[in-house]
């Protein structure tokens, strides 16, 4: 049924059709109104049986899911930027017991300083915690990537966390066409858990192992992954043979057969950047873009054969690996192992920074004259920055550096009682 629907309430809807067992949360902004939907669908009976579990923080809420998974729940929740690095220590833990937990990450920048917009530094901080990341570029692919996320954890035992881009999508209003009960039914089965706590049979979850046999603990983790390569572009052809549509898969290409440059990124930002490449074609530029889909596991082959053939790449990364550049940027260089093509890396849209065609424009065009460094970034206010420091170079004590970039641009932080 297509409804004009924010996307935190689309989301909501598609995780309800998938039938989860208990739903466990603590409010962060910009996933509050997901976890909010699945409330007040399990307080007026249009989802259940279902627990809807209250719990005091965020690290909470990932333990209380490690505990209803384990004892064999079908189990989602949500979060947000501090509050994913607040249940850190859970997110390994609930990768390392290979329980399929799905959770949404609506992406918010990591302070300090405070900033509640988007980026991508709060999954990007997890990349490696052995979840499956899988990055929506519409609040359609959002709603629809949940229902395969189901499916591929239950299947792979693993969990996997679902990335909408913080209030670009979450809070944004857009015409989502949400399935039917019979076809969510159809395509995800009942949850048969691999590992279940049982008094009937007793086993013990979570043991400690020491080096006699964790190198192959780890190493197991991994070879889910590997197997997700294979399962998650299946799983999405089965879903648009059931659902209608393209969703989901390790990547997609865009106007990328002849192309001499090819754009790679995540998520929302993909929408711009396919604007900005029809704009360029039009004018007789070639160039194309890429977005990827699957971060973990990282789609080495696919991604190889869709670039191969350019001149150049270009990844836009809405996070910083602070002293050396990008993140993604690695795994692109290791898709292209052995390939000579030009490449560059472009940090944008920090906190929420504004990524506008026009900027776009300007860049891939200097990048189709090779003039980029090898990283750059966008619309980077470089005077602040000699400002801030020149002040270190005269005076020791300069202050908190956020606080004296505002003061010069005549701003002052929003106070919070």
């Amino acid at each position: 049924m297509l409804k004009q629907i924010e996307g935190s309430a689309a989301v909501a809807e598609s995780i309800a059709l998938c039938r989860p067992e208990v739903v466990c949360a603590y409010p962060i902004t910009p996933q509050t109104h997901i976890v909010e939907g699945l409330g007040e669908m399990v307080k007026d009976g249009r989802l259940s049986p279902c627990e809807f579990i209250n719990v005091e923080s965020e690290f909470g809420a990932l333990s209380v899911a490690i505990g209803s998974s384990a004892a064999g729940a079908r189990t989602y929740t949500a979060t947000s930027s501090q509050g994913l690095l607040f249940m850190a220590e859970a997110v390994y833990n609930a990768a390392g017991l290979g329980l399929p937990i799905v959770m949404t990450v609506g992406n918010r920048a990591i302070g300090a300083p405070i900033n509640i917009w988007n980026d991508h530094s709060d999954s990007m901080s997890m990349r490696d915690a052995g979840w499956i990341q899988l990055y929506a570029e519409t609040n359609q692919e959002a709603a629809d990537l949940h229902i395969q996320a189901f499916r591929l954890a239950e299947e792979l035992s693993c969990p996997v966390m679902v990335c909408m881009d913080g209030f670009i999508l979450t809070h944004a209003y857009e015409r989502v066409d949400i399935p039917t009960q019979e076809q969510v039914d159809t395509y995800l089965p009942r949850f048969e858990p691999r590992q279940v706590l049982d008094p009937a049979e007793p086993v013990s979850i979570g043991a400690m192992v020491g080096p006699e046999a964790f190198m192959e603990v780890r190493y197991l983790a991994h070879y889910k992954q590997l197997r997700a390569l294979e399962r998650i572009p299946q799983l999405a052809d089965e879903f648009k043979a059931g659902f209608g549509r393209d969703s989901g898969g390790l990547i997609r290409s865009y106007r990328f057969e002849d192309a001499e440059t090819i754009i790679v990124a995540l998520g929302s930002l993909n929408g711009t950047v396919k604007d900005v490449v029809d704009e360029m074609r039009d004018a007789g530029v070639k160039i194309g873009c890429v977005s990827i889909v699957s971060f973990r596991p990282f789609p080495l082959a696919p991604l190889r054969a869709a670039l191969e053939r350019a001149k150049r790449v270009v990844v836009l990364e809405k996070s910083l690996a602070v002293g050396l550049g990008g993140i993604v940027s690695d795994g692109v260089r290791k898709s292209l192992s052995g390939i000579v093509l030009k490449g560059y890396t472009v940090i944008a849209g920090l906190g929420g920074r504004a990524i506008t065609r026009s900027s776009l424009r300007q860049l891939f065009e200097r990048a189709g004259r090779d003039e980029l460094e090898a990283v750059t970034f966008l619309d980077l206010r470089t005077e602040l920055v000699d400002r801030e420091l020149e002040r270190e170079r005269h005076a020791r004590r300069t202050g908190p550096t956020a606080e004296a970039l505002l003061r010069d641009i005549g701003t002052v932080a929003s106070r919070i009682d």
